[in-house]
């Protein structure tokens, strides 16, 4: 495909899969004009990369659907001051765009491989705000806590609770709960400090989801 292809492919999906479907958030939208996504999937599907569906990335993981992936990002409400958790770097996609609306992203894949191949490939694209080590993201990151959003993109039977710990207060949490074959997006706001019962959180339940699963010692 030419540039021109990938770029008339690109305004194809931001116009049909992201404000065609209801995401109107300007900051999101001009994150996704910025971030090609065709620089994040492997040559083989490069004619697919602005379709609206997961494509391998090897090791067993996937790149998100774009639709899955403004979602997410709309519903974090971020801002540029904030610092962000992202369990599951995978190809990098939305740990750009995380890193074009926030201050900081700090992004944990337990796959060594490739955690070093991502971060060489955000380092060349100039990105000096994203982190990214591999190990078992259910633990989260313990040393730059709290995080005023966690994103997790991986879904698990429940929600870690270092993660719930690491959450700033007012923070906000997105994680896909449930089975291997099914999930529920879940979007948790931690309201108050830990009492003797433990967190006052809001859990919503939104939309059902499939994600590769989520695995670590709270998952």
């Amino acid at each position: 495909m030419t540039n021109v292809d990938l770029e008339i492919a690109q305004n194809h999906m931001i116009n049909d899969h992201i404000i065609g479907r209801g995401i109107y958030n300007p900051n999101v939208i001009n994150a996704f004009k910025i971030v090609k996504r065709h620089l994040f999937v492997p040559e083989e599907y490069l004619d697919q990369a602005y379709e609206d569906h997961p494509l391998s990335i090897g090791y067993g993981q996937t790149i998100s659907q774009p639709y899955i992936v403004a979602e997410m990002t709309n519903l974090l409400e971020i801002s540029e001051s904030m610092t962000i958790l992202e369990i599951g770097t995978g190809s990098g996609y939305q740990t750009a765009i995380l890193a074009e609306l926030a201050k900081k992203v700090y992004s944990i894949e337990r796959i060594d491989n490739l955690a070093q191949n991502t971060k060489i490939l955000l380092q060349s694209l100039g990105y000096e705000n994203i982190y990214i080590k591999s190990g078992d993201g259910t633990l989260g990151w313990q040393e730059y806590a709290p995080y005023d959003r966690v994103i997790v993109t991986a879904g698990g039977p429940k929600i870690p609770q270092p993660l719930i710990h690491q959450l700033n207060i007012d923070g906000i949490l997105l994680i896909p709960v449930g089975s291997r074959s099914q999930q529920t997006l879940h979007r948790i706001k931690k309201i108050s400090a830990p009492t003797t019962i433990g967190y006052e959180l809001k859990i919503d339940k939104l939309d059902p989801c499939i994600f590769v699963p989520l695995i670590g010692q709270y998952a």
